[in-house]
């Protein structure tokens, strides 16, 4: 089963060789249909304490090592890019040049179909 890997903000980093991460989730309420921010905080490992308060990480899901510490810190997080990156990347990537297509001869157009005017149909309720 492959491992989880979530990206949050680091509020903490006071603890020795662990870092407190929030994790913020956007999800479409089922019955009112409107978008809920929900967070977890979540306790992960970092051996060398190379992690400080504020940063945006990745943090991936590993064997228990604490009672609350079943995440560690992604070492190559410089090399994966976040959330932020990919959408800066994809708003500067340059749009690629379309050649223009040969224009196909088309079909004439077809006349609308003529309307039909409904029968209306009309009762009389007499009294007796």
């Amino acid at each position: 089963m492959p491992r989880r890997v979530l990206e949050g903000k680091v509020v903490s980093d006071k603890m020795d060789k662990t870092v407190t991460v929030l994790v913020e989730r956007r999800f479409m309420h089922p019955k009112y249909k409107k978008y809920i921010k929900r967070s977890a905080k979540y306790a992960a490992h970092d051996e060398n304490n190379t992690v400080k308060e504020g940063e945006i990480i990745q943090i991936i899901e590993c064997a228990p090592i604490s009672k609350r510490k079943t995440w560690t810190v992604v070492k190559d997080g410089a090399a994966a890019p976040t959330k932020a990156e990919k959408v800066a990347a994809k708003k500067a990537a340059p749009k690629k040049a379309v050649a223009p297509k040969a224009e196909a001869k088309k079909a004439p157009a077809k006349k609308p179909a003529a309307k039909k005017t409904a029968a209306k149909k009309t009762t009389k309720k007499t009294d007796k």
